[in-house]
């Protein structure tokens, strides 16, 4: 390798380090970023809440009207956030089981009495009828809802997705309940 090439490898490593670097510097003009003198985030004091006790949580839950919670959520959002149960669940009149049990006319029917359907042991003894509010604390986590349901669910935190998914299996029924 003659004097020339070596040359013209080190003029090449030299140039892209310069290129690489004014490159940075223009970038750093181009997005001026400006940073306090600080050093840290300034925080605010939060006001005081009060802590609400399990007593006052279910006074509210109890004067709270299930027709105002089901004013949050809509049919059409709901038959979107339903997909997630669409794993599962079908909900079409006459539909076949899945992993789970078929939810067309779920509400206003006993828990656990669709007769092709092996439900749970905790299920079948649960035996209450789905009402909107039973439907409601369901959705939120099953597994502490009804302990030993063998539906994995992880539940719907979103209280317009759980209006919502009400809403939408109250539709898909023969005879819908009244939304009081």
């Amino acid at each position: 390798m003659n004097s020339f090439e070596i040359n013209k490898i080190i003029a090449a490593i030299i140039l892209t380090v310069v290129i690489v670097l004014g490159i940075n510097k223009l970038a750093d003009v181009a997005y001026n970023v400006k940073t306090s003198n600080d050093g840290a985030y300034k925080i605010t004091k939060a006001k005081e809440t009060k802590e609400i006790s399990k007593d006052d949580n279910e006074k509210v839950k109890e004067s709270s009207s299930i027709a105002t919670f089901l004013t949050l959520g809509s049919i059409d959002h709901g038959k979107i956030v339903f997909k997630k149960c669409a794993a599962c669940h079908s909900i079409a009149k006459g539909g076949g089981q899945k992993i789970g049990p078929n939810l067309f006319g779920v509400l206003g029917r006993q828990a656990g009495s669709v007769s092709d359907y092996k439900y749970s042991k905790a299920m079948v003894a649960y035996g209450k009828t789905w009402s909107f509010e039973e439907m409601n604390g369901f959705l939120i986590k099953p597994k502490d809802w009804i302990k030993g349901t063998k539906m994995s669910f992880a539940g719907l935190k979103n209280e317009k997705d759980r209006a919502s998914v009400i809403l939408y299996m109250n539709e898909n029924a023969d005879s819908p309940l009244p939304l009081q």
